[in-house]
């Protein structure tokens, strides 16, 4: 599960837009952070996504992308022309396409690679849905796991919401914030819809008076057990109190919350935490905050990036594209433990929390706080930026999490979780080679 929202400048406390996401994913499917810089191609060339051969665009903009290491598509990222997209699953009446078809993640990557506006980008995906639609198979290793796609797209100067149901879309211009989460949010206020869906939904009995696209598309029981509506209440409401004068760092604190006062990862049933860690595979789906993005469509755009699991355990680091950089994070990412990835080795510290929410994540949040305090100072007050910014961010959030490691392993186990837990996570843990010891 997902949660993504924007703030427009009329909601800002400086009059930028601010994109913020958690992306939810299983928890041993690694998120790569990476840049790939603008192109020309061949007429006639192709370009391979996760399922589907397409012809590839006769040119692409540079891309930063927080990617699942292991699908061509992407579940959040920025380009280079200052459009930014965050996606969400859906869950949907109309049955999820089987056979080659794009990924909601392959039309985020495909309308940062070929759109300079939000509006540009919702076209291209709509366009796309309309020529190849949406399918495939969503999960890493649950390959039953299947989804339709909802979008938020911003850019400098404005922000729209897109929302599909198979080949069926509509969408709806921000007019101030806006947030969503895994369920379809937009009913009869839209702007833009299918040409042919509401007489579709009619037909099929899903409209009763009045029609409204999240009503009539909607698959209840899968949506319900998502928690979309209590997260994206959560959101809605934080965005409302905080217009006017929203943040980066609201942004970055919504991202590290926890509907659970006080929070034990073990304690819940439902995906209803903004911040989330895997607990179960039957209610929760097994799913966990994987990568978090905070995007500050400033004049000089500036992107904020944990690059690892668990935001509220995480450092948010600072990278500029005007500088067309990233440090580096080491080999590329799979599915198993490997120290030497940025990713991967703060998991391991992620991972030891775990086995003692309450006492463990005081001691990561004191310790890693202050650092990100000094990193928001150095750019929001002194103005720093570019490439030393970045690598001393990378750098000192590296130690600090080797040091953090070493000092867990020491410390005794106070608040045990319950065991049906600390069973599922020593499985997940053996799956990934992942030592926890």
């Amino acid at each position: 599960m997902c949660d993504t929202l924007v703030a427009l400048g009329n909601a800002t406390a400086d009059g930028t837009v601010i994109l913020a996401k958690n992306s939810d994913r299983e928890a041993n499917e690694a998120q790569q952070l990476e840049y790939h810089p603008p192109a020309t191609h061949t007429p006639g060339s192709m370009l391979s996504c996760t399922y589907l051969t397409i012809p590839q665009a006769p040119r692409t903009y540079g891309v930063w992308l927080a990617r699942p290491f292991w699908m061509w598509g992407a579940e959040m990222g920025l380009n280079d022309q200052g459009v930014v997209i965050g996606n969400e699953a859906v869950f949907t009446h109309l049955p999820v396409d089987k056979g080659p078809a794009l990924t909601g993640m392959d039309l985020l990557r495909l309308a940062l690679e070929r759109a300079a506006t939000a509006t540009e980008a919702k076209d291209v995906i709509v366009a796309l849905l309309q020529q190849y639609g949406q399918g495939g198979a969503a999960g890493y290793t649950d390959k039953s796991f299947r989804y339709h796609n909802s979008f938020i797209i911003a850019d400098p100067r404005q922000a729209w919401v897109l929302e599909t149901a198979g080949r069926f879309w509509v969408a709806k211009q921000v007019k101030d914030v806006y947030a969503i989460s895994n369920g379809l949010t937009i009913g009869s206020d839209y702007d833009d819809i299918h040409p042919q869906a509401e007489a579709f939904a009619r037909k099929k009995g899903w409209v009763k008076e009045r029609f409204s696209f999240a009503a009539a598309f909607s698959d209840r029981l899968y949506t319900h057990f998502s928690a979309c509506r209590l997260r994206q209440q959560q959101s809605q409401q934080m965005l409302q109190q905080a217009s006017g004068h929203f943040t980066v760092a609201t942004a970055m604190r919504h991202l590290r919350s926890h509907y659970h006062i006080p929070y034990r990862p073990d304690k819940h049933w439902l995906s209803s935490s903004i911040c989330a860690h895997a607990g179960n595979p039957l209610t929760r789906h097994a799913s966990q905050t994987t990568g978090s993005l905070v995007a500050h469509l400033a004049d000089r755009p500036l992107l904020w990036v944990t690059a690892t699991a668990a935001p509220c355990l995480s450092v948010f680091k600072p990278l500029w594209p005007a500088d067309s950089y990233l440090p580096d994070m080491g080999p590329p990412l799979g599915g198993q433990y490997d120290e030497a990835t940025y990713w991967w080795h703060f998991e391991r510290l992620h991972r030891l929390v775990l086995q003692d929410y309450p006492t463990r994540a005081a001691v990561v949040q004191q310790a890693l706080r202050p650092l990100e305090e000094v990193l928001y100072k150095l750019v929001y007050a002194q103005q720093e930026h570019g490439k030393p910014v970045t690598d001393e961010a990378f750098a000192r959030s590296r130690q600090e999490t080797e040091r953090l490691i070493d000092r867990l392993r020491q410390m005794p186990l106070k608040s045990h979780a319950a065991f049906w837990y600390r069973s599922y996570w020593r499985k997940l843990n053996r799956q990934a080679s992942i030592p926890v010891g």
